[in-house]
């Protein structure tokens, strides 16, 4: 339960807003500017901060995050790692997934990709309490509907 000072600092809150931006790419040009610019936020403020959170990672890593706008033109963001569907087709090499999951295998990726891929989306804060078996459970799930065949070990 929330205490009164809690209750009483809180900001109102003008918007939720979810982008994909390449990683270190942030720039006041579309898809960033129009979004921000229309709560009137500051926009080399986030680009700026957003840049410096996601320069570990590789340029043009799509990065989801997820905005939120307050009524006194403040904003915080929180950054995701990059989604499940991205890793798995950059581990398997592909441009996309097959155009008939279940009936034409594009490609096939050991346990080990997926293991892999599951320990970086650990971080992930909607995934931190989640066992790492869970996650590559959902992994595995994801790469079927894709098209793409998840085998003990290459051959």
């Amino acid at each position: 339960m929330s205490t009164l000072k809690e209750i009483l600092t809180r900001r109102p809150v003008a918007a939720t807003i979810r982008l994909t931006v390449p990683a270190g790419g942030a720039r006041p040009a579309p898809p960033v500017g129009p979004a921000l610019g229309q709560y009137r936020l500051n926009l080399m403020a986030f680009c700026k901060d957003f840049n410096a959170r996601t320069q570990k990672y590789k340029p043009d890593t799509p990065m989801a995050v997820t905005i939120t706008a307050f009524k006194d033109n403040t904003f915080e963001f929180i950054v995701k790692s990059p989604s499940v569907t991205w890793y798995l087709k950059k581990a398997a090499g592909i441009e996309s997934g097959s155009s008939r999951p279940g009936h034409v295998i594009a490609t096939t990726l050991s346990v080990r990709h997926i293991y892999e891929i599951a320990k970086i989306k650990q971080s992930d804060p909607y995934c931190q309490y989640m066992s790492l078996e869970s996650i590559c459970k959902s992994i595995i799930g994801t790469a079927n509907t894709m098209g793409i065949k998840v085998v003990n070990e290459l051959d």
